[in-house]
C-alpha cells in the first residue's frame, strides 16, 4: 500500500543538541489541538516534529482504511524521506499505540518512546468504553474538536470523515500480541492517568511486557496531563507538573 503523505511541521531550535522530538496526536486531533500549550514549553530548546495522520487535519483521507500499523508505515516514510533518525517520540492515545507500532515495526526510527494513555489490548479500555463507541455518531464529537479541524482542513465535512475513520480504526482494534510488545527495544515511558479512560491496570502490564521501561501515573484524565485541547479546557497546569517527568525521561542516557 501506498503510503499516506502526512502533514508534518518543524518546530523550536533547529540546533538543538537534543534528538529530534516527534509529537502523534490522538484520535480527533490536529497538532494545536493536541499540542498547542506543549508545543511553547518545548521549542525554546528541542527541535519539535509534529505530524497529523490519516484523515487528520491537513492530512488525507487516503486510499484504505486506518490502521495502527499502516500509520506506523507512513510516519517511518516520512522520516526516511526527511533523513530524520532516530528520533524520540512522545504518542498519546491512538497517537500512542501509532508510537507503539513504529518502535516494533521500525526500531531504527525510534530512540526514545513515551507512549501516553495508550492501550495495547481491547481489555484495556474502562468499562462501558467500547459500547459507547459502537453506539456513537458524529453528534458525539465534541464541538471544540471540529472547530480545531475546520480550521486546518478549511472542510466543513472534513470533521464527519474523520470521525468515522477513527470509530472504524477503534472498533477494528485488534490487541497488540505480547510478543510484538516483548520485541520493542526502545526506553519507554509508560503513562496514564488516574482517571483515565485507559485502565492503569492496563498501563502497568504494558510495563511490565516492555523490555525497558518505566510507568508514570499523574493525577488526571485523559490528556489534560498534556494540555490536550478539550481534556485541559487552557489549564497549563496539569501540562506543567507532568513535563518535567517526560523530559527525564528522554533527557536519560
Amino acid at each position: 500500500m501506498i503510503p499516506t503523505a502526512l502533514h508534518h511541521e518543524w518546530h523550536g531550535d533547529p540546533d538543538s543538541p537534543h534528538p529530534p522530538l516527534l509529537l502523534i496526536h490522538g484520535g480527533g486531533s490536529t497538532i494545536d489541538s493536541n499540542w498547542g500549550l506543549l508545543l511553547p514549553l518545548l521549542t525554546p530548546a528541542r527541535s519539535v516534529l509534529a505530524i497529523e495522520l490519516q484523515g487528520h487535519g491537513r492530512t488525507s483521507a487516503g486510499d484504505g482504511p486506518a490502521s495502527f500499523e499502516r500509520s506506523a508505515d507512513d510516519v517511518a516514510a516520512l522520516l526516511s524521506s526527511l533523513h530524520c533518525g532516530p528520533v524520540d517520540v512522545l504518542g498519546f492515545s491512538n497517537g500512542g499505540q501509532v508510537g507503539l507500532q513504529l518502535a516494533g515495526r521500525h526500531p531504527g526510527s525510534v530512540r526514545r518512546l513515551i507512549a501516553a494513555s495508550a492501550p495495547f489490548r481491547r481489555s484495556g479500555m474502562v468499562e462501558g468504553f467500547w459500547e459507547g463507541l459502537a453506539a456513537g455518531t458524529f453528534d458525539d464529537l465534541p464541538e471544540p474538536y471540529r472547530r480545531a479541524d475546520a480550521a486546518v482542513s478549511h472542510d466543513p465535512e472534513h470533521a464527519r470523515r474523520m470521525f468515522e475513520l477513527d470509530r472504524a480504526l477503534m472498533l477494528g482494534f485488534e490487541d497488540f500480541p505480547d510478543a510484538f510488545v516483548a520485541s520493542i527495544a526502545a526506553p519507554t515511558l509508560v503513562v496514564v492517568a488516574d482517571r483515565d479512560v485507559v485502565r492503569v491496570e492496563e498501563a502497568v502490564a504494558l510495563t511490565a511486557l516492555l523490555p525497558d521501561a518505566r510507568l508514570l501515573v499523574v493525577p488526571g484524565t485523559h490528556g489534560d496531563y498534556l494540555g490536550e485541547l478539550l481534556a485541559a479546557a487552557g489549564d497549563a497546569g496539569p501540562l506543567r507538573r507532568t513535563l518535567p517527568f517526560l523530559l527525564a525521561h528522554l533527557d536519560a542516557r
